[in-house]
């Protein structure tokens, strides 16, 4: 077949751009592989990157040396067997028509810890926390550069570092899960402040969710954003905190810059503290105006079943089910929804944090999951409390008893049944050896109700590893209700100091 004159210096110039790419394309791992990393133990490892089309690639570490062939593309990846952990510092060599040596390397364990401004909090407004830095050992940090893209993009902006996290939580879950463990910690940070779930979710969650095919939709036509975006990323001189709220507030943009390169890079688990965002509105997806565009999220109600779904996306992305999630729960605030900002933070029936709490501990319907209780911290009027020295432990106990299977008590007193007893409820929980309250007195944040469902303030009493409630109004309680509130006041423990989880009994009356 013979070429039109006019096609032919056209198809020559695209035929000899093709073979200049291909031909100056160097060997290069992915930007997570660098000198200072940690690399998981105990799993496969993926290690790839891209190099000269269909060339030969050996990557050599700890006595294994494992081959593959770069596609035509360029693209290459293979796995290295599982890895025992190390604190002693190793180089990893990868060899094809060049070779490139990355040093320093440990293996320990990796998490990634994501989400919004809670989990960015910095470690030096926390004191507590800053006052471990001198103490830190093996632990390394791998920050992802705040960025947002309209495409998946392969690669991220950032290196290891042999530094704590700057997040606070991030840091204390590192610095209590080293000492515990007594192993090496990677922690991988990727976090962006007033980001909504929506912002993490990938574009192929709108085959699941008719609500975000309707958000990804309406951004697909809405082109003024797209090129604010753009122009905003492609600025020389940055962006102003103006165009920064505009960017980690839109949907999907953060997920294809901030969390899709990180995949498959071998870890345990991922921590998410977030939801913050999502608690604007009880329920479903608001009609937004010009001035409450950033409102398009899913409500409180809705939120742990698309979490749960999210949380499988990322399984699925990562080739691996059995990477563990642990949710951070959100902790006391007295403010209310945008529909009710004013409440009484104290009330179990106010439009209040304790609908995402409920949320947030669907997650544990998914194997390899934890939720973090944290209903005995927070501020009633900060959003960003600093009383996060606890979730780090918290944190870390957690991810100790459900990924290095220690046989250690990790959580508060949970709901098991509830019994009634003529005028009174008996509530029985698991993990509620040591029962007390942590001040001594009678345990607080326990409301009552007959089938009116009008709540009392429970007469509450330890009994055993049991906490018996009555109040002389109610003649025949049937439900309960139990720290169900934006701040709630509590003080129920087990004999680890750990706070007991929230928990409603009316979950199916309408």
């Amino acid at each position: 077949m013979k070429l039109k004159k006019h096609l032919f210096i056209p198809f020559l110039l695209l035929a000899f751009f093709q073979f200049t790419i291909s031909f100056s394309q160097e060997l290069k791992p992915a930007s997570l592989f660098s000198d200072g990393m940690v690399l998981q133990r105990d799993i496969p490892v993926p290690v790839w990157g891209t190099a000269k089309p269909n060339s030969k690639i050996t990557v050599t570490f700890a006595n294994q040396k494992q081959k593959t062939k770069a596609d035509n593309n360029g693209k290459w990846m293979l796995k290295l067997d599982p890895l025992k952990a190390s604190k002693i510092a190793r180089d990893l060599v990868i060899s094809g028509d060049s070779k490139v040596i990355i040093s320093n390397i440990l293996v320990g364990e990796v998490w990634i810890c994501s989400g919004q401004s809670n989990m960015q909090f910095n470690v030096n407004n926390v004191p507590e926390i800053k006052s471990l830095i001198p103490f830190t050992k093996n632990i390394r940090t791998f920050q992802v550069k705040n960025i947002v893209s309209l495409e998946e993009q392969d690669d991220v902006t950032g290196t290891w570092k042999v530094t704590n996290p700057s997040s606070a939580v991030a840091f204390g879950f590192a610095y209590f899960l080293e000492s515990i463990g007594d192993v090496p910690v990677g922690i991988i940070l990727s976090s962006w402040g007033s980001s909504s779930l929506e912002a993490w979710m990938p574009r192929s969650m709108t085959e699941e969710l008719p609500y975000f095919k309707t958000i990804m939709d309406d951004f697909d036509k809405d082109t003024a954003t797209q090129n604010r975006l753009l122009e905003a990323i492609n600025s020389p001189k940055g962006w102003n905190i103006k165009e920064d709220i505009f960017m980690r507030r839109q949907p999907n943009v953060v997920y294809n810059a901030m969390m899709k390169p990180l995949a498959p890079y071998a870890c345990r688990g991922l921590v998410w503290y977030q939801g913050e965002r999502n608690t604007r509105y009880i329920s479903g997806v608001p009609e937004v105006t010009e001035a409450n565009w950033f409102h398009k999220v899913a409500g409180m109600k809705e939120y742990g079943d698309i979490l749960k779904l999210w949380i499988q996306n990322y399984r699925k992305t990562w080739q691996n089910d059995n990477m563990h999630f642990a949710v951070v729960m959100l902790p006391g605030y007295g403010k209310g929804t945008h529909a009710s900002p004013n409440i009484d933070s104290k009330s179990p029936t106010a439009e209040s944090w304790a609908w995402m709490r409920e949320s947030q501990l669907k997650v544990l319907d998914l194997p390899n999951t934890s939720v973090t209780n944290t209903i005995d911290l927070g501020s009633e009027t900060n959003i960003h409390p600093t009383d996060k020295f606890p979730i780090g432990q918290r944190l870390a106990l957690s991810a100790a008893k459900h990924t290095l299977n220690q046989n250690i008590v990790a959580e508060g007193p949970v709901l098991d049944q509830v019994e009634i007893e003529n005028n009174s409820l008996i509530v029985h929980f698991k993990n509620s050896k040591g029962l007390k309250t942590n001040n001594r007195k009678a345990p607080e944040g326990f409301w009552i109700a007959d089938e009116s469902l009008n709540w009392k303030i429970a007469d509450a009493k330890i009994e055993g590893e049991t906490v018996i409630l009555e109040n002389k109004d109610v003649k025949n309680p049937e439900f309960i209700r139990y720290a169900f509130a934006g701040k709630p006041d509590v003080n129920l423990v087990n004999g680890a100091n750990l706070p007991a989880y929230p928990f409603r009994t009316d979950v199916d009356v309408k």
